[in-house]
């Protein structure tokens, strides 16, 4: 991978390891808080490879609709580790459990 594509995965896994226990973010907060807005999709691209980088809590990013990751069953698992309730078997409750950043 290209350093500044290096850099640019460090600067979005560093916002979502700033994301609280018990909390999530969606992919377009973490984009903002990155200071590119419009690039949600990107944030997605980054998280599929995190672990290349290290350990971070993906877990705890999801879309704009509380929804989680299609076919990541122990997403669901690690949040209600975090005491998150899920609303249905794939929706969380984002004005209960978003970080407020």
């Amino acid at each position: 991978m290209h350093p500044k594509n290096h850099h640019l995965a460090y600067e979005i896994l560093s916002a979502v390891s700033e994301i609280p226990f018990g909390k999530v973010a969606t992919y377009g907060q973490i984009a903002r808080l990155i200071g590119r807005d419009k690039n949600a999709r990107l944030v997605g691209s980054v998280l599929r490879h995190a672990a290349d980088y290290g350990n971070y809590p993906c877990h705890r990013v999801v879309n704009a609709a509380g929804r989680l990751v299609p076919g990541w069953a122990a997403q669901a698992d690690l949040l209600r580790d975090e005491g998150v309730e899920l609303k249905d078997e794939t929706h969380i409750c984002l004005k209960r459990y978003q970080w407020d950043c």
